[in-house]
């Protein structure tokens, strides 16, 4: 099947961006649209580890759930809210556990709805399970069982399909400890867009065959593994700046899901979403200060600029004082969502979308090229190279470095030596690169399948 790919923005100018807003809304089932004009709490939740003991216990606790997160949302009156269920591998690797949780929270939904009339949806992230012998299978039994799994779940009444994809992960592995431009290009852009472009055909085929909505991936597996090693701003275990060209890397994979069929919302975790949606104009989803509960990061706040689901990433189900632990998060995500709603209303969105934004753009590199001004030109410079692969991925590197040098003009985002001295290495090692793909492709294949013992792609790969 010919992909198109991406050759023009969806938005002209990044003023026209803006949260509860995309050029192409979705609507699910049961009354709710996203970037339809209004922002949705998406609660996130991971089962206690006891519950995942067999099915009837994992089935439960889901129920269990369920209903304390719907009961919250009636209770305090909000008028919309989706809930996201990422498969632990229990329901992935047993397709029928998984349809049936689906099916059982669907049940519930169906019933708040009918009686409250609150507005809901259901997302189900099955687990990319292709990992055998510590490298990566893409293809093969354990590739037919995910698929499986997502025919489960979308007939269980899930509205949305996503999942979190690995491919390229056992280069980018190899790359990251090495400060490894070129790794980077290769791993996320070349080799991860191959793989989203195979495995999200499939997806959106299932999803048309039983009438849902294919949501959409994220980069959590490489970009945020970046993001993690390079941690807060007294870590050194990865600069920064490093950290954010992986990032801005991983729109032009994210990306490939929407060029196979994927319609959003995109997934939370994935934090090119705003280069993404920018490109595409696809609902997304995000978090952010919201999400203390799973990780900290330095942009919290600026990541609310563009969202359609605001979304606190995961939290285990156990007891707070202020009830359960998804009644307390859902409580808190649509207490946000409220506030962007009556901006939306109030003819203030514009106004604290930007608040957001300068709150967080100059803490740290990451946040000032995911901006939404900036995050923009990232996203132009991919559109621009969209018919190939490794020119958009490397053109997302180049106009991180230019970003970010220009930043020095502007004198408000401060960078320390680690910092500036590894820019200057990564614009160095990308303006090394050829710009001949086929070249590229061939010395990156050679040179890896030398240097890293895992990586197979004559067995894993679809070149």
């Amino acid at each position: 099947m010919t992909v198109k790919r991406y050759t023009e923005m969806a938005y002209s100018k990044a003023d026209d961006m803006l949260f509860g807003n995309a050029k192409h809304p979705v609507k699910a089932k049961l009354g709710l649209e996203v970037g339809a004009g209004y922002v949705t709490a998406e609660v996130n939740y991971a089962p206690r580890p006891e519950a995942g003991q067999s099915k009837e216990k994992l089935v439960s606790e889901y129920r269990r759930l369920t209903t304390d997160i719907m009961a919250r949302a009636v209770q305090i009156g909000f008028p919309s809210i989706s809930l996201e269920t990422e498969h632990v591998q229990q329901m992935t690797n047993n397709p029928s556990w998984g349809g049936e949780i689906a099916h059982v929270q669907k049940t519930i939904l169906e019933e708040y709805y009918e009686e409250y009339g609150i507005k809901c949806g259901l997302r189900h992230t099955p687990g990319d399970i292709r990992e055998e012998r510590d490298y990566l299978a893409l293809i093969g039994p354990k590739y037919d069982l995910l698929m499986e799994s997502f025919e489960a779940v979308a007939e269980g009444g899930a509205d949305f399909l996503s999942i979190e994809t690995m491919g390229g992960k056992e280069v980018l592995d190899y790359a990251i400890l090495r400060n490894d431009v070129p790794g980077l290009i290769y791993s996320i852009g070349c080799l991860g867009s191959l793989d989203m472009t195979m495995i999200w055909q499939d997806i959106a085929k299932i999803a048309q065959k039983k009438g849902v909505i294919p949501a959409g991936d994220t980069d959590c597996s490489q970009a945020n593994t970046a993001m993690f090693i390079a941690g807060g701003l007294l870590d050194k275990n990865l600069a920064h700046t490093l950290a954010i060209i992986a990032r801005t890397i991983s729109a032009s994979r994210t990306l490939c899901g929407y060029e196979a069929g994927a319609k959003g919302p995109g997934k939370d975790c994935g934090y090119e979403n705003t280069i993404v949606k920018s490109i595409a104009g696809v609902p997304i989803a995000q978090e952010g200060k919201s999400a203390t509960c799973a990780h900290a990061d330095v942009m919290g706040n600026l990541t609310m600029q563009c969202c359609d689901f605001w979304s606190n990433e995961s939290v285990e189900y156990h007891g707070e004082f202020g009830g359960t632990s998804v009644q307390c998060w859902a409580q808190t995500l649509s207490m946000d969502a409220a506030l962007m709603n009556v901006a939306l209303n109030t003819g203030n969105g514009k106004m604290l979308r930007d608040m957001m934004c300068l709150s967080d753009k100059y803490r740290d590199p990451q946040g000032y090229v995911l901006a939404y001004d900036n995050a923009w030109k990232v996203g132009d410079a991919i559109a621009k190279n969209g018919n190939d692969l490794y020119l958009r991925a490397k053109a997302a590197a180049v106009e991180t470095v230019k970003i970010l040098n220009a930043s020095k003009a502007e004198g408000k985002l401060q960078m320390s030596r680690f910092e500036t001295n590894a820019l200057a290495d990564a614009e160095k090692a990308i303006n090394a690169l050829t710009d001949e793909s086929d070249k590229f492709m061939s010395d990156m294949l050679a040179l890896y399948k030398s240097e890293v013992k895992v990586f197979k792609p004559e067995e894993n790969y679809k070149f």
